[in-house]
């Protein structure tokens, strides 16, 4: 098991690449904390991992309210003596439209969790890696990020700044014995994209090079690496896992 007794929190963890993410670090024998908005998504996630003898507990968080990032950090110290190994920073949501037609409202939104609940959420576990002289700090980037996308100011935005925070947390926290890399998906199949219609989705299909969408459980695999000690001189990169859509 590589990352075995490690305790890892996931946020967002209750559906999609985080409920996949959250799944396989159990069957690799990590203590999971399964943090979502939604308790009783988490719950779920966390039940179905104690149903495979795995070791899982369910947290609710709000990634954009520091009272809430905190007592989930709280709970985690008490609840697995002290030490979190891992975080993955993958809640996140969009709201699109054109520049002309987006609401400052829905421009902060997005900005506010896929941003600055990375930013909340890596500010707070952080002096306990420190503090332990060890840590993984893992964020969900975009295969957007570096190239756009029409109708993604917010989005594209959110998703640019999480690599520029990795780019930057790895040079400051690499002498403690934490790295720090993100990961950026391409186009896999979720409840974001089951309604996408069918023309543009076979428009998007013709960009990857393998021909079709990716599942939740390729960017976990992705994650389980990056935080195993396979990947001990990995640090500042973002690893693309989209079927070869950006080449």
């Amino acid at each position: 098991m590589r990352l075995k007794d490690k305790v890892a929190i996931i946020t967002g963890a209750g559906r999609g690449i985080g409920r996949a993410t959250a799944l396989r670090f159990a069957e690799e024998g990590a203590r999971v904390v399964v943090a979502d908005v939604d308790l009783d998504e988490a719950q779920g996630v966390a039940d179905e991992i104690a149903a495979k003898d795995g070791r899982a507990v369910a947290v609710k968080v709000n990634v954009t309210d520091r009272a809430s990032i905190n007592a989930m950090v709280q709970t985690v110290l008490d609840h697995f003596g002290g030490r979190i190994d891992v975080l993955i920073n993958n809640a996140g949501t969009i709201r699109d439209s054109q520049l002309v037609k987006m609401t400052e409202e829905n421009f902060d939104l997005v900005i506010n969790i896929n941003l600055k609940g990375v930013f909340n959420c890596t500010q707070a576990v952080v002096p306990t890696m420190i503090a332990q002289g060890s840590g993984v700090i893992l964020s969900t980037s975009s295969l957007v990020a570096p190239y756009g996308n029409y109708g993604q100011t917010n989005y594209v935005a959110s998703k640019a700044g999480v690599v520029g925070m990795t780019k930057v947390w790895a040079r400051e926290l690499g002498r403690k014995g934490i790295r720090v890399n993100a990961v950026a998906p391409g186009f896999i199949e979720t409840r974001l994209t089951a309604g996408i219609p069918d023309k543009v989705v076979e428009k998007l299909v013709e960009r990857i090079s393998l021909g079709h969408f990716g599942q939740p459980v390729d960017i976990a695999n992705a994650y389980v690496w990056l935080a195993s000690d396979e990947a001990r001189y990995v640090s500042g990169h973002v690893l693309a896992v989209d079927g070869g859509a950006t080449l």
